[in-house]
């Protein structure tokens, strides 16, 4: 065979193995991410609840992703990633655990662990032992403030940094916190499970309050178009689902659930055609989900007969309300004045405060409005960018151009997403035709 042929033949394997290598690293990559995207908590969970502890669960699945992007790319993905996921985690789990233990009662323990999972692991699907965990999280021994970022973390997957944002403190501080609370989880010898009847109601506020943080961060992406966001939303409408069925007598539980609902049937109003943001007032009704503000409604109603009111039952109204235009044809803003100054007698929080001024506003009083955000004085809505937007729209109001293009533009600055940058942009320029 002529050299240079040769050379060609050789060359071509070569280029086909590069790309079949490249295809097959791409292949891992793609695999490994939706794994960690639709089962990242059940995986954590499943171990965790076995070991007692979750930052070794932690670390062995972290070891388990690394282990899959450097082998599958070789072997293939395994039909089903998941449990090739779930298998080299258990290992390294197993091992972390035969290095801390030692005498006959450890290696027994060790050999139970590694029974149990090994029966499981023979059947097709491992159980969903993420309810367990969020209830271990938010156990009495865990400090009360870390009990829904502890959930955010260990059962969704959320990184420090982005769990100190949504809870206004630096991602340092944050990860000190989640870490004390992993170890006394260990410590304290926290169960993995469902807490009987009369142990619910004292850990379900911080159930609730991360599930809803969970919708929330999904719900930030309007447009649908980041799958992470997409499946954070439906995963936390699902833990509502089931919080609701553990607890059908649960007013806050129903309350919650409703206004996830109400808030979901309108996402694919939330972008036109074009992609560009539409806000609430300005949607087309017919868009809505009706089937899903039927579903929310009814809860609201079954939340309603329990002769109880909190903050997941009126900001469930509150969504109603809004939805009730696809009947009416406008917006009861009184009604939603209302429903806010209710709300803000149990709630703290300057974000409720910002809605309730805009809500005061809106229904005909924006002196009053720009008075209640002046009054606000919280110094975390320095970086809160709904807080300038909301400011910049009374100040249009009242003609105060000036001053409202002023907020316009920290707005903007503030503002990561493009399609709502872009819409106030607009907004700041028709100042000028105002």
């Amino acid at each position: 065979m002529p050299e240079r042929q040769l050379w060609h033949r050789r060359g071509t394997a070569h280029l086909a193995d590069t790309l079949g290598m490249t295809a097959g690293a791409e292949q891992a990559r793609a695999a490994a991410e939706a794994a960690a995207r639709q089962s990242y908590g059940r995986l954590v969970a499943y171990v965790a609840s076995r070991t007692r502890d979750v930052a070794g669960a932690e670390d062995a699945l972290a070891d388990a992703f690394a282990a899959a992007l450097a082998r599958w790319p070789q072997t293939g993905v395994p039909d089903h990633p998941e449990a090739w996921l779930l298998t080299v985690a258990r290992r390294r789990s197993i091992d972390q655990q035969r290095r801390r233990m030692t005498g006959e009662a450890g290696q027994a323990h060790l050999r139970l662990i590694g029974e149990e999972l090994e029966q499981e692991m023979a059947r097709e699907k491992f159980p969903d032992d993420r309810l367990g965990l969020i209830f271990a999280c938010a156990h009495p021994a865990i400090e009360a403030g870390v009990r829904a970022p502890l959930i955010l973390q260990t059962v969704l997957g959320f990184d420090a940094a982005t769990i100190a944002s949504a809870f206004l403190v630096s991602p340092s501080t944050m990860s000190q916190r989640l870490v004390r609370a992993k170890s006394r989880i260990k410590q304290a010898g926290v169960p993995f499970r469902i807490p009987e009847t009369a142990e619910l109601g004292e850990r379900l506020a911080a159930v609730l309050e991360a599930i809803y943080a969970a919708f929330s961060e999904g719900w930030a992406d309007a447009s649908g178009a980041e799958s992470r966001h997409r499946n954070l939303a439906s995963e936390a409408i699902w833990l509502g689902r089931l919080v609701v069925q553990l607890m059908p007598g649960e007013p806050e539980a129903l309350g919650l659930l409703s206004l996830m609902l109400h808030a979901e049937a309108r996402r694919p109003a939330r972008r036109n055609g074009e992609g560009a943001f539409v806000p609430l007032s300005e949607q087309d009704t017919l868009s809505w989900d009706a089937s899903l503000l039927a579903e929310a409604d009814a809860l609201l109603v079954r939340a309603g007969a329990f002769g109880t009111i909190d903050r997941y039952q009126i900001e469930g109204a509150i969504q109603s309300a809004h939805a009730a235009r696809r009947f009416a044809g406008t917006t009861d803003w009184a009604a939603i004045a209302t429903l806010y100054a209710g709300l803000m007698t149990i709630s703290t929080s300057p974000v409720v405060a910002v809605n309730h001024a805009v809500a005061v506003a809106y229904a005909g009083e924006p002196v009053e409005g720009l008075a209640m955000l002046d009054a606000i004085g919280d110094a975390r809505l320095d970086q809160y960018q709904p807080y300038w937007a909301a400011r910049a729209e009374l100040l249009s109001l009242l003609g105060m151009s000036e001053e409202a293009d002023k907020a316009y533009a920290l707005a903007i600055g503030l503002e990561t997403d493009h399609a709502v940058r872009a819409f106030l942009k607009r907004k700041r320029a028709d100042l000028d035709g105002r």
